[in-house]
């Protein structure tokens, strides 16, 4: 069931009683939301229905969208025509940057965003991930820059920002790895490639999108905070987005560190990434809509 599904359950009633606020509350922090903000989430939205005389469970779900929208925000992220994109993704192992990197670059490359994209393979630790990434790359169309497995990720993409400019790429994406030893080794890290971008591209068209699992629940606020502390972070990337995940994580981050979310991966085909809806993610959270 998805958790939308158990939201319309829960106030599918004409009355909502004082036991259904309490489920509602133990519903949101299923959901991803944190215990303290659903805590604080319901008591407002009981005093709300209770100003406006909202009894049933329809207009509470409603009231909650309203009162979650101004959490649930969205960004629009694409490059820039007329030169060089820089677009970063970063996230720990497992959460799907590889093969966003690709769904990314056909997603705008299809849209005529981007006429020539290139994938920098930076993600030198993970095993495999840089032939993972030469493979999307064959399939695409699109050429990858990489070195060997163990090489510096910095290199990595100061490599990859020399040939855009040199064969006229309005796009580098580039993959990270996933793990560092340390967070002063990842914000070190980041920094590093922080500063190879900000030398050889327009500041204003660098991008850095921060990956997470949609099923991985508190973890990923989690890894949001240690990356935001390295790194200014432009939106979020939801993958897993499917019938296991509850999704309100999206809505936490955005409430603890005003990052808004910019795409949505709910498959595993290259096509399934779409652009983060607010008002559509809301009804799903929420099971409004059909």
């Amino acid at each position: 069931m998805r958790f939308g599904d158990k939201i319309r359950k829960l106030l599918g009633m004409e009355v909502v009683g004082d036991d259904d606020w309490d489920d509602l509350a133990d519903l949101l922090v299923e959901g991803d939301l944190g215990a303290a903000f659903s805590e604080e989430v319901v008591s407002e939205l009981k005093a709300s229905c209770a100003r406006s005389g909202v009894k049933n469970g329809d207009g509470a779900r409603r009231a909650l969208k309203a009162m979650l929208s101004g959490y649930a925000r969205s960004v629009s992220i694409a490059p820039t025509p007329g030169g060089l994109n820089v677009v970063m993704l970063l996230g720990v192992n497992g959460v799907g940057k590889t093969t966003t990197s690709a769904k990314l670059a056909k997603y705008w490359i299809d849209r005529g965003v981007s006429s020539k994209a290139i994938l920098a393979a930076g993600d030198t630790f993970r095993a495999a991930a840089i032939e993972q990434l030469r493979a999307h790359g064959e399939r695409l169309g699109v050429r990858v820059v990489a070195q060997e497995r163990g090489s510096d990720s910095g290199a990595v993409l100061y490599d990859a920002l020399d040939s855009a400019a040199a064969d006229g790429s309005d796009l580098v994406i580039a993959d990270t790895a996933g793990r560092m030893h340390t967070k002063q080794n990842l914000i070190k890290e980041l920094e590093k490639m922080d500063k190879i971008v900000a030398a050889k591209a327009d500041p204003s068209r660098y991008r850095r999108l921060l990956v997470v699992d949609a099923t991985t629940g508190q973890n990923a606020l989690r890894q949001a905070e240690a990356f935001a502390e390295a790194v200014r972070i432009d939106g979020l990337v939801l993958t897993k987005y499917d019938s296991s995940a509850r999704g309100g994580i999206a809505i936490a981050i955005a409430k603890r560190l005003g990052i808004p979310t910019a795409f949505v991966c709910d498959g595993e085909r290259y096509e399934d990434i779409r652009p983060f809806d607010a008002d559509t993610y809301l009804d799903e959270f929420l099971g409004l809509g059909s």
